[in-house]
């Protein structure tokens, strides 16, 4: 290296939360003043200022330009299930799927008990997929037809959609999200899927109780509109042939989600066969089909609310998502490279002396980074890699970090509109947001699974139940692999070597 070459200097707490307070103002402009969700600007400005505070610090263009695209690249797998679902939306819906689907809910299912179902069902579904925005975009959609026929209110259905779809995901051996949190934090998959049962349990219950009683308080038993459903049942019927054939394409991609198959290939499977069932049953040529995959179904059956279902898919329908997710995550990149970020945590970390408050911290911090970088990945890997060590030092178990990650990451990215999750789960559920509807955004609320569980999470940690200690097998273990610990001696913690039973404990 030579002598006039210096490397880039830290950034200090001031400057580290200028490109986010600055991001986020803008944000709000565009959001409240301007009344116009379109986030993908103000996020492309934080990623310019991003930018200039790195080369102030002494970071070259191509390194900071590395961060961004490191980020995008690990990512992309996620990108390509956007494309996937989006293929999947417009082929299912003209293969006859999707209107099966909502024809024998309406049918079979009973409106007081819909929001319940929905729930449980998209749960079942992502657990066994592995993956929240495939079950979102398939049965979702299906699901969102089916509330509009009970005249159930879209923001409800989707509520209890995003519940248990990505508290499926997060309880699934075969999520991605599910992998990356022990992965990051040196925990077993399993022993982590067992240590967020706690927190998925009560909040799955409590989620439970309340769409079943806002199911019987919305819909009262001479409330529901007969001749509404039927007009629906009636306008499937004479647009698409229905029969219980055209499940399968679903029961396919299920089938080999559980088997352990890839989840792209097996989405793709699902595309393959809807395809031919769309040409075998409901008459379409394949360049038709070739066009529902890129451009969406186009459909006129005189019901509003089956042709405001139905008319979407195709890979263009998910441009605007992807577009907000590039940018998204090239800004969180940004911010990783620059130091901004490891800067904001390191200055939240050294306020925090107790296990509650390290838990908590690792909830929020996770949050804080979807809300401002607008990545689940990120804010799981981000503050698992930087939280560890004081977990280690403190003598508690990394499960409760991996927990502590995975629902602020997993769960509440759905929740944040400009985040990757919550831009999907806008556009595969028809929401409507970026048209100005944003009375649709009040799902947020009402996905009462999703942001349950991080609140009982830190009711545990108060309380010090379900928080586990670090076993005498488990420090072993970091010391033989050489995990950081952080010597927390200075805050009230004995070192691992002199702790009782192998643990840290408080010093009296």
């Amino acid at each position: 290296m030579s002598s006039d070459t210096k490397e880039p200097r830290a950034p200090s707490l001031g400057l580290a939360l200028v490109p986010v307070v600055l991001t986020l103002a803008v944000l709000g402009v565009q959001l409240f003043y301007f009344d116009d969700f379109t986030p993908h600007i103000p996020l492309s400005i934080g990623l310019a200022i991003t930018s200039i505070v790195g080369v102030y610090l002494g970071h070259s263009w191509p390194n900071i330009q590395d961060g961004v695209f490191h980020v995008i690249n690990v990512s992309l797998p996620s990108v390509s299930v956007l494309i996937t679902v989006g293929m999947i939306i417009g082929v299912w819906i003209a293969s006859g799927t999707v209107p099966t689907l909502i024809y024998y809910g309406l049918v079979l299912l009973s409106p007081q008990i819909f929001l319940a179902a929905a729930m449980i069902l998209c749960a079942i579904v992502s657990l066994s997929l592995g993956t929240s925005w495939g079950t979102v975009g398939t049965v979702g959609l299906a699901l969102m037809g089916i509330g509009a026929g009970f005249d159930i209110p879209m923001y409800w259905t989707a509520g209890a959609v995003v519940s248990g779809a990505f508290f499926g995901d997060k309880i699934s051996p075969l999520s991605d999200t599910t992998n990356l949190a022990p992965a990051v934090t040196g925990t077993n998959l399993f022993d982590h899927i067992k240590n967020m049962m706690p927190t998925t349990v009560p909040a799955m219950l409590i989620a439970l109780a309340i769409y079943t009683w806002a199911g019987f308080s919305m819909v009262g038993d001479g409330d529901t509109s007969f001749e509404r459903i039927e007009s629906i049942t009636v306008a499937l019927q004479e647009n698409f042939w229905i029969s219980p054939w055209l499940l399968i394409p679903a029961l396919l991609v299920i089938a080999l989600a559980v088997t352990k198959k890839p989840p792209i290939p097996s989405l793709f499977a699902g595309v393959v066969v809807g395809g031919l069932m769309a040409i075998g049953f409901q008459g379409a040529g394949l360049h038709d089909v070739f066009t529902f995959a890129n451009s969406g179904y186009s459909i006129d059956t005189g019901v509003s609310e089956i042709d405001s279902l139905l008319n979407r898919g195709g890979i263009q329908s998910m441009m605007w998502t992807i577009s907000l997710v590039l940018i998204a995550l090239g800004f969180g990149g940004a911010l990783e490279r620059t130091g901004c970020l490891e800067t904001i945590i390191n200055a939240i970390m050294t306020k925090v002396t107790s296990f509650a408050g390290i838990q908590t911290s690792a909830i929020g911090t996770s949050v804080a980074t979807n809300l401002v970088a607008g990545d689940p990945y990120l804010s799981i890997a981000l503050p698992g890699r930087m939280y560890a060590p004081v977990y280690r030092g403190m003598g508690y178990s990394t499960l409760n970090l991996s927990r502590a990650i995975e629902e602020g990451g997993t769960l509440m990215s759905p929740l944040i509109p400009w985040n990757a999750g919550g831009a999907f789960v806008i556009s595969a559920l028809a929401l409507g947001v970026a048209d100005g509807n944003v009375e649709n955004l009040l799902y947020i609320p009402l996905a009462f699974a999703c942001w349950l569980a991080p609140v009982i999470g830190i009711i545990y940690a108060v309380t010090g139940l379900f928080s586990p200690k670090a076993t005498p097998e488990e420090i072993q273990g970091w010391k033989d692999s050489g995990e950081a610990i952080k010597d927390l001696s200075d805050h009230g913690f004995e070192g691992l070597d002199s702790a009782p039973s192998g643990r840290a404990q408080p010093a009296e």
